[in-house]
């Protein structure tokens, strides 16, 4: 073994480790006195311009500032822009205050890889990253008249403020993880506030330069704006909903919003949920896949709140609404919450000009607590298309027709075309349906009929059933055409002591001979057409005043006048005091009988 060539590496390993450590004290140190020297230069520098930019109105504050030259990695801790009230009313009153006013509040801001020799030699400040870390942001909207046709670009170019210092200002990524969101709403009497967490915000390219200002494809002096917020859950106040959504995607340079998942998602199960309220009350469990917002306003909703979308697409998915009926009814006056009206109450200006639905599973079911069961209806892969569909007052006045033309397959099988157009400025809330059913088993209605009408369809093959008819929240008024072919039917009684349900012979042989057409038309060629005069009860909804229209000409096309449903339950009072009149005397006999004995 060479000792003498082993010591000579020792010695000189040591030599350069010493040096390594060295110039790593120094670098220390160096990035300790820059640290403290630069701070009072960036606070000052950095307040100047925000201030000069912002007319005033924003301060900026943080505690320290750490740098590091070699790596161009730097960071401010417990920063925050903060909006000053007196010179926002001062901008007022000039008419060049912003609609929007921002806190922020961050613990660190980091900033990577800031390039400090491109600062020395080209006087250009080039960052690739910077990060906001949980920051909390509020964010305060009030319009203003005088902004509202101002554009997404600033007024003065900020590139005035930094040409002294810098050619051009460039920031590759801005990132915000895991932010607050707060989002105030001063435009009504009371303030309203939406809060959300853990939201992510990327913004890409951001440039002050002699150019960017006045760039149309930019915004905000921004190439593009990414949104990202996974698994938020909102409890509804009244405590028996959760609002949820998955995978909440937003990008401004595609003006497209993504949600891969929204569910409106009940708190309390179908047997308890009437229980908790205490009364009857609609269940709605809904959830739908993949829905899509085109050609979305970003502007628009960061100036105004205004949601404005040329198109949204949901993909599939259910709405399962379910009432306990053995719970007494709220009776309360359902008058003003038709749909149409309900939009027009949104706290948020909204237009989608389509709408497109695809394969969507729709049911109604409810519990009965006569026949003590469950009926359900459903709509099978319902689609088409809402138009218009606004409560913004200046698209209203330019077309004030929200329109739906939908097509789905009642219980599966019934095709079903449906047209509906709702006048959101007319004062009874007017609006029209119109539409057909084509080639249905009439069987496939038991499912319904037989648990809630106690009504079975024996037999019936349903041609058509068209229906035109035009409403307001008071009357509904149209036509009703219903052919058909073989009905038969059956009254039903629930069995005494059990759930069962089961058929009245007699009675349904009266019925089927004395008063239900068995065809329509007739075997004389007759065509039966109902016409509809319907008047809303106060407390019905905007479903039941539809199906109760709709029934009233099935009623008149299937021969069951008013006159005619009277004589039924004569009838039915009549066997049933018969009925009584048999078990009375039967239980005399048997009496008797054991005195006898």
């Amino acid at each position: 073994m060479n000792f003498k060539a082993l010591f000579k590496n020792k010695k000189k390993w040591k030599w350069i480790f010493g040096v390594l450590v060295f110039l790593l004290v120094l670098t220390g140190l160096a990035a300790w006195y820059v640290s403290n020297k630069i701070k009072p230069f960036v606070q000052r520098e950095l307040a100047a311009v925000v201030k000069k930019a912002t007319n005033g109105l924003y301060d900026i504050r943080f505690e320290k500032v750490m740098v590091n030259p070699l790596t161009g990695n730097a960071s401010l801790t417990e920063v925050s822009l903060i909006p000053d009230t007196a010179v926002y009313k001062k901008l007022i009153a000039q008419r060049k205050a912003p609609n929007n006013l921002y806190f922020i509040r961050l613990q660190k801001l980091r900033i990577k890889r800031f390039h400090p020799f491109r600062i020395y030699f080209d006087k250009k400040l080039d960052v690739d990253l910077l990060l906001f870390d949980r920051p909390q942001i509020t964010m305060v909207n009030k319009s203003l008249p005088f902004n509202e046709n101002k554009p997404p670009q600033p007024e003065q170019s900020p590139y005035d403020y930094v040409k002294k210092i810098f050619k051009s200002v460039q920031v590759s990524t801005i990132d915000f993880k895991n932010a607050s969101f707060k989002y105030v709403n001063r435009n009504g009497a009371i303030p309203e506030t939406d809060t959300i967490s853990n939201i992510s915000i990327t913004l890409k390219n951001w440039l002050i330069d002699s150019a960017s200002a006045k760039d149309k494809t930019r915004f905000y002096l921004l190439k593009d704006a990414y949104v990202y917020l996974n698994n938020y859950i909102y409890a509804t106040p009244d405590s028996m909903y959760y609002i949820k959504a998955n995978q909440f995607e937003f990008s401004a340079s595609q003006k497209k919003l993504n949600i891969k998942e929204f569910s409106l998602e009940p708190r309390y199960s179908e047997k308890d949920f009437a229980k908790v309220n205490g009364y009857a009350r609609d269940r709605y469990s809904l959830k739908l896949n993949n829905i899509d917002f085109y050609g979305i306003n970003l502007f628009a909703y960061i100036k105004n709140r205004e949601l404005i979308a040329d198109e949204m697409g949901i993909a599939d998915g259910t709405l399962a609404v379910f009432n306990d009926n053995s719970y007494p009814k709220l009776l309360k006056d359902k008058t003003g919450k038709f749909p149409h009206q309900l939009l027009q109450k949104i706290g948020i200006h909204t237009t989608v000009k389509k709408i497109k639905l695809n394969k969507l599973n729709i049911s109604y079911a409810e519990f009965d607590k006569q026949s003590g069961q469950r009926g359900q209806i459903n709509f099978k892969n319902t689609s088409g298309i809402i138009s218009n569909v606004t409560n913004q007052p200046k698209v209203k006045r330019k077309n004030p027709i929200i329109e739906a033309n939908l097509e789905s397959y009642l219980m599966g099988q019934g095709k079903l075309n449906v047209n509906f157009k709702f006048n959101v400025l007319a004062p009874k809330a007017d609006f029209s349906y119109k539409g057909q059913l084509v080639n249905m088993d009439g069987r496939q209605l038991n499912y319904i009929t037989k648990p809630l009408a106690m009504l079975m369809i024996k037999s019936c093959l349903i041609r058509r059933f068209a229906f035109d008819i035009s409403a307001n929240e008071e009357v509904a008024k149209g036509k009703v055409e219903f052919i058909y072919n073989d009905l038969s039917i059956g009254l039903m009684k629930r069995h005494e002591g059990g759930q069962r349900l089961r058929r009245l012979g007699i009675l349904s042989l009266l019925a089927n001979a004395m008063v239900i057409y068995s065809d329509n038309p007739s075997d004389d060629g007759k065509l039966t057409l109902a016409t509809v005069s319907y008047e809303r009860k106060p407390t019905g909804s905007f479903f039941n005043f539809i199906w109760r229209s709709l029934f009233q000409g099935v009623k008149h096309s299937v021969g069951l006048s008013k006159q005619k449903e009277m004589e039924i339950k004569r009838y039915v009072t009549k066997f049933e005091n018969m009925k009584d009149d048999r078990e009375r005397r039967r239980m005399r006999r048997e009496l008797r009988l054991k005195a006898n004995k």
